[in-house]
């Protein structure tokens, strides 16, 4: 006897879509199977396709910058992610300097988690660091974190880590089996001046700012042979480069490249809007001709994040950037969007990939025996508007719906709307 059989469904998997039941026990995939077995309860799909619960490996919930926190804590931010399909997700860490102030740090941000409704968990973060990179990253995996997350940039606040130090990262990232997630922006090429115009916000950080690091950091990593992930990538031209002069790097996973879903659908003119303040984020959105580049190059972005770091209007309502907190919301429209662009390619860049990438796989990113009952029932044959004034995708025609979200084999959002849930913590 199941708990749960979810019947009817086009399930997938990473061969493609089969017609199967899915049953569930104790909260795993128990098994797929073309027969009617005997469940507890049972949820007819009727046709609808049934993935994997989304995992969204960028979000930066309750995060104060200068004064401002971000409006979603982990309970409504991860309510928002449930409503869009996303059953984990991956936080961050205050940046660290020392090893000492590791559990601090962590101590404090599952704190904040506790009220998370979906399974969670965390990056570490580095900020110029003091101790050596073997030990930090060793610290990390006393908490189950196997991934460090650093920037480039920000030499302004002290958050800027270094060429050396990056480079013995990479290093010890694949004996460790951890991955170095980078924020990636030539610090020299920055605009640091206070007096940044918002339509000038893409000027003060533009393309060849992303695109110089990045091809930097790529011949590190292929050079060291570590694990390099590239967060957040916003210009075509920085894809494009990549997948031509890195494609075994890309092919065999050491480098990964991640993007977020404004960047394949707003382009700069939107900082020339009386309201384009609400569009600011790091790094900025981009001309017209490398967005167009960008959603080309879609097959060689891994991952999709949404950085999901939204403020209030009023917070972000300034005529400069040096005022305006960076970030946006989008993880409740973030599937949805893509499929609608991308259509069924886009899948495995929430679930499988992910997964894969952050030392989730096979308990996360997959509907096989053994992993987590976390599932979507998302309707392809749907077609609809966002309706949210207070999401810049307010008015955007999409494809698809998400119907039914399961967590652990436990309904959190039944036709449309969230119902109640419980996350934990994942260890890697």
């Amino acid at each position: 006897m199941y708990d749960l059989g979810i019947l009817n469904g086009r399930v997938y998997t990473e061969n493609g879509f089969i017609n199967a039941n899915v049953y569930v026990k104790d909260g795993k995939i128990a098994a797929l199977s073309a027969e009617k077995l005997s469940c507890e309860e049972t949820v007819n799909a009727d046709g609808a396709k049934v993935l994997p619960g989304f995992i969204d490996p960028h979000v930066h919930f309750a995060l104060t910058v200068a004064g401002n926190t971000s409006t979603d804590d982990f309970e409504r931010g991860s309510i928002n992610g449930l409503l869009g399909g996303v059953t984990t997700y991956i936080d961050f860490l205050d940046p660290l300097k020392r090893r000492a102030d590791f559990k601090a740090a962590f101590d404090e941000r599952m704190s904040l988690a506790e009220n998370s409704a979906s399974d969670y968990a965390f990056h570490s973060c580095l900020a110029n660091p003091e101790d050596g990179a073997k030990e930090m990253i060793r610290e990390g995996l006393k908490y189950g974190i196997t991934s460090v997350k650093l920037f480039t940039t920000y030499s302004n606040t002290d958050r800027r880590t270094y060429d050396d130090y990056i480079k013995e990262l990479l290093k010890q990232s694949k004996p460790h089996n951890v991955r170095i997630v980078i924020h990636s922006e030539n610090d020299a090429l920055v605009d640091y001046s206070d007096k940044i115009l918002i339509k000038n916000h893409e000027k003060s950080r533009d393309t060849l700012c992303e695109t110089t690091e990045v091809l930097k950091l790529a011949q590190m990593a292929r050079v060291t042979g570590g694990n390099l992930y590239i967060v957040h990538v916003s210009a075509g031209t920085t894809a494009d480069i990549v997948a031509r002069e890195y494609r075994k790097e890309l092919e065999n996973g050491s480098i990964i490249m991640e993007s977020c879903p404004h960047y394949f659908i707003f382009n700069s003119s939107c900082y020339n809007k009386r309201s384009g303040y609400l569009y600011t984020m790091t790094p900025p959105l981009r001309p017209e001709e490398d967005r167009e580049l960008l959603c080309r190059d879609i097959d060689y972005i891994s991952t999709i994040g949404t950085d999901h770091c939204p403020f209030t209007e009023d917070m972000k309502k300034h005529k400069y950037t040096s005022e305006t907190p960076m970030g946006i919301g989008g993880i409740k429209y973030s599937f949805v969007n893509m499929y609608t662009l991308f259509g069924d390619k886009i899948i495995k860049k929430f679930t499988t990939n992910v997964a894969k990438a952050y030392n989730m796989y096979p308990r996360k990113g997959t509907l096989m025996p053994g992993a987590d009952a976390d599932i979507v029932i998302f309707d392809d044959r749907a077609r609809g508007v966002i309706r949210d004034s207070e999401s810049l995708y307010n008015g955007r025609d999409v494809k698809g719906r998400i119907l039914n979200v399961y967590l652990g084999g436990k309904a959190a959002v039944v036709d449309g709307e969230y119902v109640g849930s419980k996350g934990k913590y994942i260890r890697r």
